[in-house]
């Protein structure tokens, strides 16, 4: 979340961050309900000494003791509502976006820093990865619906080879290899800023009251949530795998075809814990090491900065790379990394001690390493004319194929 003493301090500056995410308004309410939240504070206080008497009150200081008493029990009660009226904006206010993040709401908005690679061209009609083969969508919905899929086959193996490969670049940059839980409780949905805006696009179970996660940054931004590091330990870096699960609501007709946009997928995470001074040169880190796996699987690609109307709440900056596709002509996201600032380890109360010994909140970034999207992109430029697809070398020591076939499986 937040700061809010910087709110106070600074209301004008905040509410021109904020309205480039269209949230200056909601931050007017909360600087509203603030204020009345310290007032009721402030009067409860009051109440709270006077119905303390230092000594054995008379008659008369019994009856105005009383009253005193009655007046507190109403205005806790007031109080109550408004620190629950005050905490419910405070969490629905997104990160501030940094001063270099483009105006606009859409992809169209993102500026394009650079392009790396010359798309495949082919004297062929080209193939989808559908029809390349591999994947099995009839039999995926027939038994959980829409948008699951099975992979089959050598494509299953060559997306395995995908995530492995992605997790030794990572540990071979530093990154510790983790398992997390892919189902969380609601402190940590909350925590990472998924909750309460994004609550549409996720899974969650009940009778238990967890929810399925959307990437394993929830998890990974949970570890070291309430506590408080030494500074010799930071920065910490991590790189999850995990299986993802999101609702995609609102993308009625997207992406339909395929497994570009899905309800059930894999991914490798990074994610960094760091000291704020040195978030922005490990954002640039972070993209930095997600070009050396985009580049050394031959593709070419993109990176953009995304406007500030497309970030997400927690977001205050996000470079995508976009790979392309040949079936599309067009480049498409395929990894995206974020600075989320001191937003979610605020939320997550993640703190480390600093050289003066002070506890300070963290900064966390976080970003993509590998999903499935890269399979497409993969498959599709490195296809022959009888439907083929010849694999990176690279992949072959974890378990890929040295080719699909042009067939399904």
């Amino acid at each position: 979340m937040i700061d809010i003493r910087l709110a106070r301090e600074h209301p004008r500056e905040l509410r021109q961050a904020l309205e480039r995410k269209g949230a200056g308004e909601l931050l007017d309410q909360l600087l509203l309900a603030d204020a009345s939240w310290r007032e009721l504070t402030a009067a409860v206080d009051e109440l709270r000494g006077r119905t303390r008497p230092k000594a054995k009150p008379g008659p008369e200081e019994l009856v105005r003791l009383q009253a005193d008493k009655d007046r507190l029990k109403g205005a806790e009660a007031e109080l109550a509502e408004a620190s629950e009226h005050r905490a419910e904006l405070l969490g629905n206010i997104p990160n501030p976006p940094l001063a270099d993040v483009p105006d606009g709401t859409t992809d169209d908005d993102a500026v394009e820093l650079r392009r790396v690679g010359e798309p495949p061209r082919f004297d062929f009609e080209v193939k989808d990865h559908v029809a390349l083969g591999g994947f099995d969508l009839d039999r995926g919905a027939r038994v959980a619906g829409s948008r699951f899929v099975y992979r089959m086959g050598k494509v299953a193996l060559l997306e395995l080879a995908l995530y492995r490969y992605a997790l030794d670049h990572l540990v071979g940059r530093g990154f510790e290899p983790v398992l997390p839980p892919v189902m969380v409780r609601e402190e940590a949905m909350y925590g990472t800023g998924f909750l309460p805006t994004e609550e549409p696009n996720l899974y969650r179970v009940e009778p238990d009251g967890l929810y399925l996660t959307g990437t394993s940054e929830v998890a990974l931004a949970s570890i070291h949530a309430g506590e408080l590091l030494d500074l010799a330990e930071v920065p910490r870096r991590y790189a999850g795998y995990s299986t993802c699960f999101r609702r995609e609501a609102g993308a009625a007709g997207r992406d339909t075809r395929g497994v570009f946009r899905v309800h059930q997928f894999d991914k490798v995470e990074m994610y960094s814990y760091v000291e704020p001074a040195d978030s922005a040169a490990e954002h640039e880190r972070i993209v930095a090491i997600e070009e050396e796996i985009v580049g050394s699987l031959g593709l070419a690609y993109r990176v953009v900065n995304t406007a500030a109307g497309d970030l997400g709440p927690s977001a205050a900056k996000k470079y995508d790379i976009e790979a392309w596709i040949p079936s599309q002509e067009r480049y498409r996201e395929i990894t995206s990394c974020s600075n989320t600032t001191d937003y979610q380890a605020r939320r997550l109360h993640a703190r480390y001690r600093d050289s003066r010994g002070q506890p300070r909140v963290l900064h966390t970034l976080n970003g993509t390493a590998m999903t499935a999207r890269f399979l497409i992109a993969l498959m599709e430029s490195n296809q022959n004319a009888a439907g083929a697809v010849t694999v990176p070398e690279l992949l072959w020591r974890y378990g890929a194929p040295e080719a699909l076939d042009p067939r399904p499986g």
